[in-house]
């Protein structure tokens, strides 16, 4: 399953890093999704992860909730288990300084510093982090549930990457991201379809942390340095 959780983290914190090349189409449609995004305080999205791994014969779908506030870098992802809505996998909340990354099985959290490099795992910069690390080509434009959608293939600078393309499918008229296929090199595609997109959503500041009085019996791993 870990594997399977890069690959979250991977849309969350990497998608938006997508215009290193001169594709002028693609450039000015995320660029309204980013000055879009920059727009609001905070951001709550419902979406579904989709695995298609044939290599080891595993289809399933799981949802999640991703909750963020860009302007300060707090965030909390949340993973439900296969076919619940409500049922918590796993955590990964920050403040900005400390992430803690909860597994509820294993009855543990691990404490670390946030990664504030290039390859660190952000999504409160969902949708801003497009400056480097990507090439990138608008492809066309299609109807996908009734609504017009501008769809953007990228593929990584880095070829050690796990995976070798990814394709967006934009909403055009809200310029908002519809949905994200990740082609892997070992043939897995994994999809993630954004349910939900409720900006400027109140929120309580103890979303941003991990209580862990409310989580009686878990082992903290101290894992700062």
């Amino acid at each position: 399953m870990k594997k399977y959780i890069l690959y979250i983290l991977l849309f969350f914190g990497s998608i938006a890093n997508a215009m290193a090349q001169k594709d002028a189409a693609a450039k000015a449609i995320l660029n309204g999704v980013s000055q879009k995004y920059r727009s609001y305080n905070t951001v709550k999205s419902d979406f579904t992860f989709t695995i298609n791994d044939q290599q080891n014969n595993l289809q399933q779908t799981q949802d999640g909730t991703l909750t963020v506030q860009g302007k300060t870098n707090k965030y909390r992802l949340t993973l439900y288990s296969p076919g619940s809505t409500s049922t918590i996998e796993q955590e990964i909340i920050s403040d900005s300084k400390s992430q803690w990354t909860y597994l509820k099985k294993d009855k543990e959290v691990q404490l670390s510093n946030v990664d504030n490099s290039d390859e660190g795992f952000n999504p409160a910069q969902l949708f801003t982090m497009y400056e480097k690390g990507y090439k990138y080509i608008f492809t066309n434009t299609t109807t996908v549930n009734g609504r017009v959608c501008q769809v953007i293939d990228l593929t990584p600078e880095d070829i050690n990457k796990q995976f070798f393309k990814i394709r967006l499918t934009i909403d055009k008229l809200k310029k908002q991201i519809y949905s994200a296929l990740i082609f892997d090199k070992n043939g897995g595609k994994f999809t993630y379809t954004l349910k939900t997109f409720t900006p400027n959503v109140p929120v309580n500041p103890n979303t941003f942390s991990y209580d862990a009085k409310a989580h009686p019996g878990v082992e903290v791993v101290d894992l700062r340095q």
